[in-house]
């Protein structure tokens, strides 16, 4: 007891020495309510100073509170400082370059960055209202910016926010320009922020120089450059942005190209950071969509678009005659841009991650064409081939996208989206859809079906267990079949890749939330055309292998 006792006086300590010095006096008057709980807020307090949010090649990312575990406008602060002073030991030079969504505090903690900034002589530049990531992604590029600050939780619970950095071509390199931060910026940026002092010895300036909607107006013109000015635009396409922050600038991007008006959502069309339609703010999640693919329905559209909240993936949903309305996996979106891109004849690198399906790998091999694949990220996919060719698309399973690397070196929302209509609508004008060409792309390559078993845990330590499980009693068959290749890609990344003649699994933790992953694929010939039957012995495959691989792993 008196260990309890001791540790509560410790942790007490450390409140009322963070109250001094944090500048926000809504965060004070919130801690100190905590603080007023004690005994009974013991756990909730020690939550909040189990340690400070850790800058890792996401940047920042947890749940809106105070104290050095959370984000707030003390914590923000300190990772602006440490930026800086980072940025300018590595003798970067430009402005710093801000964005920020709708979520709560986004604004706040985006302005505190640029009083940061110009408190230390540097120049800020911040976007003239909450505007998708891809926009600050762009920006970055084209302003010349030594690096760039994303305020956004991107499809988070409501109750989060996050920081994402970006580097600028001089720190960057040529890969990384206007791309997020990879090892060893990361540590180095990370250990800057711990050795900045009390935060009421940093300076802060002016606010910076707030953009014009010119900035907007230039990234819709680029968007729009992505796709053929003189295609079929016959498309009604239903759009969501969840709440989120795209809908302005994806329907100018749409009018401009000369599609027309995407109709959106009623309901989910203005930012609102509370996400009061939604149980999860995420295209993926159960229900999400519900509301889009009823627009869809009532208004005949030929295609359905979701956003997520800072309109850096995208999701499509399409009518399927075996099965209504769907929405097409990462996969799918992918590979179809991929061919719809190639066929164009845009010739360079195609990448993937190393969970994604393995058809874009063969799609470039049939057709003579560079191919990487790299650990899941687009900080890593931006920077596939190392410089051995041009990357000219990359994508990742989770709605990722990336169909102008030169344009934003990131996944982008609303030029996936473009792409998607400009293929959608070839396709209309020849009596076919995305399904179809789907099919065709299975009857040529064999289905390749993917999948994933996930499983969220309380506790961390069972997630470490399977994956030692995993690497110390390896599976020797999956589905019958020898397994004949065991890729363990410690101490680089916590990941261990199966595969059999005809399947291939993919396990590792998540790298942003509490769960263990396994990605989940299996590629079934075609025989004599038909499609179908071969996609229902994938899914019967599939099925059977995501019950061999839960009890491999004990989940």
């Amino acid at each position: 007891m008196a260990a309890d006792t001791t540790d509560i006086d410790d942790i007490r300590e450390q409140a009322r020495r963070w109250l001094a010095d944090d500048p926000d006096p809504a965060s004070r008057d919130e801690l100190t309510a905590v603080l007023d709980g004690l005994p009974a807020s013991a756990p909730e307090l020690a939550d909040r100073f189990a340690g400070p949010l850790t800058f890792g090649t996401a940047g920042l990312r947890g749940p809106l509170r105070a104290g050095p575990n959370g984000m707030n406008l003390a914590v923000v602060t300190q990772a602006a400082a440490g930026l800086v002073t980072w940025l300018a030991a590595q003798g970067g030079t430009g402005p710093l370059v801000i964005g920020y969504d709708a979520r709560h505090g986004s604004r706040q903690f985006a302005e505190r960055t640029a009083q940061v900034a110009t408190g230390a002589g540097r120049p800020a530049l911040l976007l003239p209202r909450p505007l998708p990531t891809p926009v600050l992604a762009y920006a970055v590029r084209h302003l010349g910016g030594v690096a760039g600050v994303m305020v956004t939780a991107s499809h988070n619970p409501p109750q989060d926010n996050g920081y994402k950095v970006y580097l600028g071509a001089e720190l960057g390199g040529e890969l990384g320009a206007g791309a997020q931060i990879v090892p060893p910026a990361d540590a180095g940026i990370e250990a800057a922020i711990r050795s900045v002092g009390p935060l009421t010895q940093v300076p802060l300036g002016e606010p910076g120089q707030v953009l014009g909607d010119d900035l907007v107006a230039s990234y819709v013109e680029r968007a729009t450059a992505v796709i053929d000015p003189d295609g079929p635009r016959d498309l009604t396409v239903a759009y969501t942005p969840l709440h989120g922050v795209g809908a302005a600038v994806l329907t100018a991007a749409f009018a401009r190209a000369g599609f027309p008006t995407p109709g959106v959502v009623p309901d989910q069309a203005e930012p609102d950071p509370a996400f009061p339609t939604v149980s999860f703010p995420n295209p993926e999640e159960p229900g999400a969509v519900d509301r889009l693919i009823a627009l869809a329905d009532s208004t005949g559209a030929d295609l359905a678009i979701a956003n997520d909240p800072d309109a850096d993936r995208c999701a499509v949903v399409v009518r399927d005659h075996r099965d209504g309305w769907r929405m097409l996996r990462g996969d799918e979106v992918g590979v179809l841009l991929a061919d719809h891109l190639m066929r164009r004849g845009v010739t360079g690198l195609y990448a993937t991650t190393i969970v994604s399906s393995s058809l874009l790998r063969a799609m470039c091999a049939a057709r003579g064409l560079p191919y990487d694949e790299t650990l899941t990220g687009f900080k890593w996919i931006v920077r596939a081939g190392g410089g051995s060719a041009p990357l000219v698309f990359g994508y990742e399973e989770a709605l990722g996208y990336c169909v102008a690397p030169e344009h934003v070196r990131d996944k982008d929302g609303i030029t996936a989206a473009l792409t998607v209509a400009e293929l959608a609508a070839g396709l209309k004008t020849q009596g076919r859809t995305l399904t179809d060409r789907l099919d065709e792309l299975a009857a040529e390559f064999g289905v390749h079906h993917t999948d994933q078993l996930s499983a969220r845990v309380d506790d961390l330590r069972i997630i470490a267990d399977a994956m030692a499980r995993i690497r110390t009693t390896t599976p020797a068959t999956l589905l019958g079949q020898p397994v004949d290749s065991v890729r363990d890609l410690l101490p680089e990344s916590d990941v261990v890749i199966l595969r059999t003649a005809v399947a291939r699994v993919v396990i590792r933790p998540s790298g942003t939330e509490p769960k263990l992953k396994a990605y989940l694929e299996v590629v079934e010939p075609v025989v004599d055309g038909d499609v179908p039957t071969a996609r229902s012995r994938a899914a019967s495959a599939v099925t059977a292998l995501r019950a061999e691989v839960s009890a491999a792993l004990g989940i």
